[in-house]
C-alpha cells in the first residue's frame, strides 16, 4: 500500500474514531437530547476543507455514532446522508474555508427536525424544533467547528 492512501485511510478512522467519542461525550453530557442538540463531534464537519479524508470519515463517524447510540433506523440513514452530503459540499469549497460550517448547518437543519418530528414523535412544534436543531449546528458546526479549524490553521506546521 502506498502512503499517500495510507494516510487517507489513518486520516479518515481517526476522524470516524474522534466523531464517536465526541458524540458520546455530548450523550454524557445530555447535550443531544432530541430537540436540543448539540454534539461536539459536529465540529468536525469542518474538516473537509483540509482533508478528503474527512468524507467518509465523518460518514463512518456519523453512521457508527447513530447506531451505538440506538437512534431509529431512519435517524441513522438520514442523519448519516446529511452529514455525507454536507461534507462533499464543505469539500468543494475548500478554497473558501471560512464558509465551512454552513454546508453542515443547512444539511442538519433541513434533514433533522422531520426526522424528530416523524420517527420519535417529538410533540413539539416543527418550526420550533428547526429553530432549536439550527442553534445548536450554529453553536456545534459554526462556534466550536471554526474555532477548531483556526487552531489547526495556526499550528498546521
Amino acid at each position: 500500500m502506498n502512503t499517500k492512501r495510507a494516510r487517507f485511510l489513518a486520516e479518515g478512522a481517526m476522524i470516524a474514531a474522534l466523531y464517536v467519542i465526541l458524540t458520546y461525550l455530548s450523550m454524557m453530557l445530555g447535550l443531544d437530547k432530541l430537540v436540543v442538540q448539540c454534539r461536539f463531534s459536529e465540529a468536525l464537519t469542518v474538516l473537509p476543507v483540509i482533508t478528503g479524508a474527512a468524507i467518509p470519515g465523518l460518514f463512518i463517524g456519523c453512521l457508527v455514532s447513530n447506531i451505538l447510540t440506538g437512534c431509529a433506523l431512519w435517524d441513522v440513514v438520514f442523519g448519516s446522508f446529511a452529514t455525507l452530503l454536507a461534507a462533499i459540499v464543505t469539500r468543494s469549497i475548500k478554497k473558501a474555508p471560512y464558509l465551512a460550517s454552513i454546508p453542515p448547518i443547512i444539511a442538519n437543519t433541513l434533514v433533522i427536525p422531520p426526522v424528530l418530528n416523524f420517527v420519535y414523535h417529538v410533540d413539539t412544534a416543527l418550526p420550533f424544533i428547526y429553530l432549536t436543531v439550527f442553534l445548536g449546528e450554529v453553536v456545534s458546526c459554526g462556534v466550536l467547528g471554526t474555532c477548531l479549524l483556526r487552531y489547526i490553521k495556526r499550528y498546521k506546521k
